[in-house]
């Protein structure tokens, strides 16, 4: 009887929906309409942000969005006799109908995200065996050793768990290379890291062949390994002393629970945050994706493998052979299989592990391409819409993550669109100005309160499109090209702790200033349109505020892509831990003020401490919270400072023997609270006019940046190529 009620309910829910979106009403209404509705959504934003109020506000927004496209779909297309306006005008109504789509996904997967769990005590009589794998292709030893030494000092029985570096840079294929120049690297980097692992009582394991790239690589390790539980973590990823305390428990509760997946937290700032310098204040852009998306795909039983951070059962993972690898992102493939195959997933909102983000530009979009085309492949091989386990929910929000990921094609739409009005005179839009206003107004500010009302605390207004914009340039052929042949892409490792020894536009940015000269001609055009067209002005400034809203971004983009410079290899977090600093064989009463892999700030209160030249060796002691029978740390004074708290020791750690790098992993690594703490400081919503005022103020100054770069650069290689002649004169 209670479901024949919700149908009915539903039934007429849908019914006033449909009446709604289709009534006909005149231009005025509409707009009076569409503005009740913005009043609405701010006020319960503001008063009722959460629960049953939070749904009327996402479903008054959907009805003036559905509204628009009612609009767009009966009233604006462009007559199939004209195809040169047709065929764009189609392509735009296309891309706005994808983006109307993902919305609608959006609302299903998070408009009622579950809240963050409190992990269930381990029991005591029953603590499973846990191999934690970090797999390895080519990474730095010492960002290896850092990685190793934390999760060789995770808190958890000793006889419980076992630490693997899984290496595919030292296999017999690498090191019997035809190559003897990388052959004899290969040999060296298998002994350096052996030697490594040996030191930190880490076990090192490779293989024969470089097959099936990250996939092969892990179930090389699952392979040769027998514990219950297998932890992930990538190369850059260093785990918390608690990260097993707060996952490990779950799989007790649940005995069909394949996996628990942790965010990811990132140490140093992404090229966009780093270049337009708002890592300190603003949400990081997977923090959307980790602070809110997961936690409403774990609603629905639906969170997903991603490719660290993460506990997985292996009696789960020995049903389909271990981790899939037809795809080039294994992570996604994986869960999706095991969900299908009725096993269950958790995602737990807090960060347990610290990694790096690509410092470059040329890297981050490596890193995007690849998990754009790994979307795909799924999408190809896979298709959830059809694959037999899943639930109806499920297959929405794997609908929904992969289909994210065409946004390329939709962004470069919108973006060429009022280009063909104002440089080609195509009419791909038939509308007048009023009713440009009076829908696509009401639309894009309902759309605007709706994203800020999901998504507020983490992605302030007008970032998604400037993220979204700098990736479609290059996402968009990567896409292309996997669409062509989806088997082509292969694994490629993300380049990591990269330095940038001077500032520089990056190497793949010139099509963006290109990009962005060409809406500069357009917006010159659309003032000499309106002044010569007057009968078509008001359709002529519509469509050029919109080449104007492109402008603005692309402008922004300008600094995005022109990098700064960045010498510092790690990166520091703030901490405070009591320690003595060792000067002289004499010890001093300290506190460490912050920390990275390579140093630390040291304080000593006293003011008469003998005279400390840079460069001299030092000593860090402190107790570490594993016995690992050491518990001081050498380190070179690198640089003096005295105030009046005393004097602060800039500090280079010199670590001789593997073990130093627990004491350093103790000191960066032991205390996950710091990073919920640095988290939540940038996690505010400043809501849409301010935030869309601070994105103007961020643009403005970042295109003026970004030319100020090419000019210099510019004017540099021109005196570069008049050196020759000018020394040839002399």
């Amino acid at each position: 009887m209670r479901k024949a009620w919700i149908a009915g309910l539903w039934a007429i829910a849908s019914a006033m929906a449909v009446f709604l979106i289709t009534l006909p009403i005149s231009l005025q209404a509409h707009l009076i309409a569409g503005c009740i509705v913005v009043l609405v959504i701010i006020l319960l934003k503001l008063f009722a942000p959460v629960g049953i109020p939070r749904l009327i506000a996402l479903s008054l927004g959907s009805t003036i969005v559905l509204r628009y496209i009612y609009w767009r779909t009966t009233s604006t297309l462009p007559p199939i006799s004209q195809i040169e306006d047709f065929i764009p005008g189609f392509l735009l109504y296309l891309a706005e109908l994808y983006s109307v789509g993902m919305l609608v996904l959006s609302l299903f997967v998070v408009s009622s995200p579950l809240p963050s769990r409190t992990a269930p005590p381990i029991p005591a009589g029953r603590v499973p065996t846990v191999d934690i794998f970090v797999p390895t292709y080519n990474e730095d030893s010492s960002l290896l050793a850092s990685t190793l030494a934390a999760a060789k000092a995770i808190d958890y029985p000793a006889d419980k768990f076992n630490v693997w570096l899984l290496d595919d840079g030292g296999t017999d294929q690498k090191c019997h290379q035809d190559d003897p120049e990388q052959a004899a690297a290969a040999q060296e980097r298998r002994r350096e890291l052996t030697a490594l692992c040996e030191g930190l009582g880490v076990r090192y394991l490779t293989r024969r062949r470089n097959e099936h790239a990250k996939a092969g690589n892990l179930n090389n390790g699952l392979a040769n390994s027998t514990g219950e539980l297998a932890a992930v973590f990538d190369a850059d990823h260093a785990p918390a002393r608690s990260f097993l305390t707060e996952t490990v428990g779950y799989f007790e509760q649940d005995h069909r629970l394949f996996l628990v997946q942790t965010p990811h937290f990132f140490i140093n700032p992404d090229p966009l945050e780093r270049n337009l310098d708002t890592f300190d204040h603003m949400p990081s852009e997977n923090e959307m994706f980790y602070g809110i998306i997961q936690r409403g795909l774990d609603k629905w039983d639906a969170a997903f493998f991603c490719g660290s951070a993460a506990l997985l059962r292996r009696e789960a993972l020995n049903e389909t052979n271990g981790f899939s690898g037809i795809s080039i992102t294994e992570d996604c493939e994986t869960a999706l299989e095991l969900h299908s195959r009725g096993w269950h997933s958790i995602y737990v909102d807090k960060p347990l592990i610290a990694g790096l983000q690509p410092e470059t530009f040329a890297s981050f979009i490596g890193q995007r391409s690849r998990w754009a085309q790994g979307m795909y492949q799924i999408l190809r091989f896979r298709f959830p819409p059809v694959k037999l386990g899943l639930s109806l929910p499920q297959r929405l929000c794997y609908m929904s993550s992969m289909l994210f990921w065409f946004f390329p094609i939709a962004r470069m739409i919108f973006l060429l669109s009022p280009l063909c009005y104002l440089v080609f005179g195509l009419e791909i839009f038939n509308a007048s100005g009023a009713e440009f206003l009076a829908y696509t107004s009401t639309y894009m500010l309902v759309n605007l309160l709706m994203q800020n009302y999901l998504y507020g605390r983490y992605r302030w207004p007008w970032i998604s499109e400037l993220y979204e914009y700098i990736q479609s340039v290059y996402l968009l052929p990567a896409l292309l090209s996997v669409m062509l042949n989806p088997r082509k892409p292969t694994f490629k490792v993300t380049a990591k702790g990269e330095t940038l020894h001077e500032s520089h536009i990056s190497e793949i940015g010139k099509p963006f200033f290109i990009l962005f000269a060409v809406m500069t001609l357009a917006a010159v055009l659309t003032i000499w349109r309106v002044l010569t067209d007057p009968f078509t002005a008001d359709v002529t400034a519509v469509v050029g505020a919109w080449n104007i809203l492109n402008m603005i971004i692309a402008g922004c983009a300008l600094g995005v892509v022109s990098e700064r410079q960045n010498r510092r290899r790690t990166h520091r977090v703030n901490l405070f831990r009591r320690c003595e600093l060792i000067l002289n064989d004499a010890a001093y009463p300290a506190v460490v003020e912050d920390v990275s892999i390579g140093g630390a700030s040291v304080r000593v209160a006293m003011n008469n401490l003998p005279p400390v030249e840079r460069g001299q060796m030092a000593g860090i002691r402190f107790k570490p919270q594993a016995d690992i029978g050491l518990d001081t740390l050498p380190v070179q004074v690198r640089n003096m400072k005295r105030d009046g708290n005393g004097q602060l020791f800039g500090c280079q750690f010199e670590a001789e023997v593997p073990l130093h790098h627990r004491l350093i992993a103790d000191l960066m690594f032991a205390n996950a609270a710091e990073w919920s703490k640095f988290q939540e400081s940038r996690r505010y919503n400043p809501g849409v006019l301010r935030g869309t005022f601070r994105f103007l103020v961020i643009a403005l100054y970042q295109t003026g940046r970004g030319l100020s770069y090419f000019l210099r650069l510019n004017k540099l290689r021109s005196a570069g190529a008049s050196q020759p002649a000018v020394a040839k004169s002399q």
